[in-house]
């Protein structure tokens, strides 16, 4: 008897409209027992690395052999591949546009496959605007109920998936430049740092000519008063207590910021 694995769904639609439930309509015709974990439908459209980020951050907290089903597609109906990657913890499928890439970054492919069997497809004719119902939903939900992955179309080197080149740190002797890489729903500005880069350093942020200290918690600054910490996720982050950092601090991605110490 095949083992019944989670399956999780991560989109840039939304909640507004049908097509979160449509994908799990189809999932349910597969498998109607199928366990779905929704972990975010609300990237910014077309917003490929704040998808990135939320997947990477997201997967090593669901347990061994969970299938994550990712969708923030912009190329959808052009020439970027349809893939699915299987990695000794779980499994990936979605668009290879650099999705994918962040936790390919801390965990390696074993085996990666472009999805051309439409056997295991919603449709023989899928629409160009919807891969997401007509390919992706559907792939995982057969890898979900335990299609093997190289039944599921021609293998492809894992080192041929695209990579979303992101900004990277410059360290210095006294400072690490980096940038915003991440504004979450309560406009927390999560940079490109990592937190283990400052552990054990009494380090602050510049951001302009403002320079934020760092503590431990958002409440050990008064309201509306910003403050710098490694966020859950482990990343350099900037907050404002009770507030909103975005639009305190006049900050959007890619923003240039400085981490200093001594």
């Amino acid at each position: 008897m095949r083992q019944q694995k989670l399956l999780t769904l991560l989109s840039d639609f939304g909640d507004r409209d049908e097509y979160v439930g449509v994908m799990k309509g189809v999932i349910a015709q597969i498998n109607a027992s199928t366990r779905i974990i929704d972990i975010t439908h609300q990237i910014p459209p077309q917003n490929i690395a704040a998808g990135r980020f939320c997947l990477r951050n997201a997967y090593p907290h669901f347990p061994q052999g969970t299938v994550h089903v990712v969708v923030v597609d912009p190329g959808v109906g052009g020439k970027r591949r349809a893939i699915a990657v299987q990695l000794a913890s779980g499994f990936l499928v979605g668009p290879d546009n650099g999705l994918l890439s962040g936790v390919l970054c801390d965990h390696d492919a074993i085996a990666a496959i472009e999805l051309t069997n439409q056997n295991y497809w919603y449709t023989s004719t899928p629409s160009s605007t919807f891969h997401g119902r007509d390919i992706f939903a559907p792939v995982g939900a057969h890898l979900a109920n335990g299609v093997a992955m190289q039944e599921l179309g021609t293998p492809i080197n894992p080192a041929t998936l695209v990579k979303l080149e992101l900004a990277e740190c410059i360290y210095q002797c006294d400072r690490i430049l980096g940038c915003i890489q991440y504004i979450d729903h309560f406009g927390n500005l999560v940079t490109n740092i990592p937190g283990s880069s400052v552990s054990g350093k009494d380090w602050y942020v510049q951001v302009g000519d403002q320079f934020i200290s760092n503590s431990q918690t958002y409440a050990d600054r008064k309201i509306g008063e910003a403050i710098a910490l490694i966020g859950s996720h482990n990343w350099v982050e900037i907050a404002v207590n009770s507030g909103n950092a975005q639009l305190q601090l006049q900050m959007e991605l890619g923003n240039e910021i400085t981490v200093q110490w001594g």
